[in-house]
C-alpha cells in the first residue's frame, strides 16, 4: 500500500499510524516546538520500514549540530538505505548522508535540486534553509525559498513556515520591509511558528530599533516560548534589545531566567549564553560567577571540533572562566578538524580558528594579536555560519581590542563605521566618545 502525505508525496513503507506520527514530527520540526524526536520515534515503532521516518530522524539529529547527533543520523541513513525509496526519498537520503559525512555544501545543493523538483516538500526546504544558515549563505537563505513560492498558497499546509523562512532570508539580505511583512504573516497564520517570530526579531536588530524589538517579543513571550526549542534564542534576542538600551540589570535577569541560567547543555542554547556574557564582558559589566557553570556545560564539547561556529563559543566560555587547558583542547580539536576532509576544515581554517585564537589572545590581554587575527576574518566571517546579528560579536571584539590595545587610527575608523550604521545606538556613541577621549 502506497500512502500519500499531506503535500501529495508518496511515502514508502508507511502505515496510517506511522504516517500520522511522521507528519506530527514534521510539523513540530517546522515550528521548532514540542518533541519531534519522540514523534518520529513513534512513527518508526509503527513502521520500521518507513523510509522517510528514518530520514527525518537523521535530519532532526543533524540540524542541531550536536556532536552526538552525527552517529544517530548515520545509523538512520544506513537503515533508510536498505529500504525502498522513490526519487524524492532517495534525494533526501543522499543529502542527509552528505551532511552526516561533513559535506555541508553538497547536502545543501542536493536539497536545492530536490526542492526544484518537489517544491512542496517542507522538510527539504527547512533542512536546506538551516544548512544555508550554518554555512552563512545569505543569498540561498532567501533564494532557496523564493524558488518554491510559486507552488505555494495559503491553502497548502505549512504555508506559515515557508513565509517565516522567506522572511529570514530577506532579512539576511537586507530587505527589511518585506522581511517584516512576511514574518508577521507567518505568525498570524501560526502563532507558534518560532522561526517567524525570530525573523522579525532579526529585522528589529538590524534596523537598530530595540524598542520595537521589545514590543515585538515581550508581550507575546508566552506564545513563542511555549514548548519551543528556539525559545532560548528568542529570549537572547530580547536580552540583546535591552543590552542595546544599556539596561544591564534586565539583561542579567533574562540571562539567569531564560538564556544561561536554565542550565541547558544544548549546544545552540550555550552559544547564546556565551555570546551574551561576552558582550557584557566587552562592556565591562561584572557578570559574577556566571562563566563557571557555563564553562562546565561546554567541557564535554571542548574536543568536538565538528563545527567551527560552536568552537568559537566554547572558547569564549573557557576564556571567560579562565580555563587554559580547555582552551588548548579547543585549539587541538580545531587543528584536527583543519586536517580533515569535510567542509568544516574550511570553516575552521578560514574563520573559526583565527577567531578562537583572537578571543584567547583578548583574554590574555594580548590585544594586538586579537586585532591582527580578527582583521583577517571579519570580512569573510559569514563562511563559518551564523547570522549577521550573531557575527556582530566579531566586530565588537575587534573594536574593543583596538581601543584597549591603543591602535588609535583603527579604533577611530571602526567606531565611526559603527556609528554610521547605528547612529542612535548608545553603545556606538559611547565607543566614539572613547576614541575621542583617548586622543584617537
Amino acid at each position: 500500500m502506497n500512502l500519500i502525505d499531506s503535500h501529495g508525496h508518496r511515502v514508502s513503507g508507511a502505515t496510517p499510524d506511522s504516517l500520522q506520527a511522521y507528519e506530527q514530527a514534521a510539523r513540530e520540526l517546522l515550528c521548532l516546538v514540542d518533541d519531534p524526536v519522540a514523534s518520529v520515534t513513534r512513527a518508526l515503532e509503527a513502521s520500521p520500514e518507513m523510509t522517510m521516518a528514518h530520514v527525518l530522524n537523521a535530519w532532526v539529529h543533524l540540524l542541531g549540530t550536536e556532536p552526538d547527533g552525527i552517529g544517530v543520523a548515520q545509523a538512520s541513513c544506513a537503515a533508510a538505505s536498505a529500504l525502498p525509496a522513490d526519487d524524492r526519498e532517495q534525494r533526501h537520503l543522499a543529502a542527509a548522508q552528505a551532511l552526516a559525512a561533513g559535506r555541508w555544501r553538497e547536502a545543501g545543493q542536493r536539497l536545492e535540486d530536490l526542492s526544484l523538483r518537489y517544491p512542496l516538500d517542507t522538510l527539504a526546504l527547512q533542512a536546506g534553509h538551516q544548512i544555508d544558515f550554518f554555512r552563512g549563505d545569505s543569498r540561498m537563505l532567501r533564494d532557496r525559498i523564493a524558488r518554491a513560492l510559486p507552488a505555494w498558497d495559503a491553502g497548502v499546509p505549512g504555508w506559515h513556515a515557508v513565509l517565516g523562512m522567506h522572511a529570514f532570508g530577506l532579512e539576511e539580505t537586507s530587505d527589511y520591509a518585506q522581511a517584516e511583512s512576511q514574518g508577521r504573516r507567518s505568525v498570524e497564520l501560526e502563532p507558534r511558528d518560532s522561526w517567524g517570530w525570530h525573523a522579525v526579531a532579526h529585522v528589529h536588530e538590524m534596523r537598530n530599533d530595540p524598542r520595537a524589538g521589545i514590543a515585538w517579543l515581550q508581550p507575546a513571550s508566552g506564545t513563542w516560548s511555549a514548548g519551543s526549542f528556539l525559545a532560548t534564542h528568542n529570549w537572547w534576542h530580547l536580552a540583546l534589545f535591552h543590552l542595546e538600551l544599556d539596561d544591564h540589570a534586565q539583561v542579567l535577569k533574562l540571562y539567569d531566567e531564560a538564556v544561561g541560567g536554565t542550565g541547558s547543555s544544548v549546544v545552540l542554547d550555550m552559544i547564546d549564553a556565551s555570546a551574551m556574557l561576552w558582550r557584557l564582558h566587552l562592556r565591562g559589566v561584572d557578570v559574577g560567577e556566571r562563566w563557571q557553570p557555563l564553562a562546565d556545560r561546554w567541557m564535554p564539547f571542548a574536543r568536538a571540533g565538528n563545527y567551527a561556529f560552536n568552537d568559537l563559543h566554547a572558547m569564549i566560555a573557557f576564556v571567560g572562566a579562565d580555563r587554559g587547558a580547555a582552551q588548548q583542547a579547543v585549539l587541538e580539536a580545531q587543528a584536527q578538524a583543519m586536517a580533515g576532509e569535510g567542509d568544516n576544515a574550511g570553516f575552521t581554517r578560514d574563520v573559526g580558528n583565527p577567531a578562537a585564537r583572537a578571543v584567547q589572545a583578548f583574554g590574555h590581554g594580548d590585544f594586538a594579536t586579537a586585532v591582527e587575527l580578527l582583521r583577517g576574518v571579519r570580512h569573510l566571517a559569514h563562511r563559518f555560519g551564523g547570522s549577521h546579528a550573531q557575527r556582530d560579536l566579531i566586530d565588537l571584539t575587534l573594536l574593543e581590542a583596538a581601543l584597549r590595545g591603543g591602535d588609535a587610527a583603527l579604533a577611530r575608523g571602526l567606531a565611526a563605521e559603527r556609528a554610521a550604521l547605528r547612529p542612535h545606538s548608545p553603545l556606538a556613541q559611547r565607543l566614539a566618545r572613547r576614541t575621542q577621549a583617548r586622543g584617537v
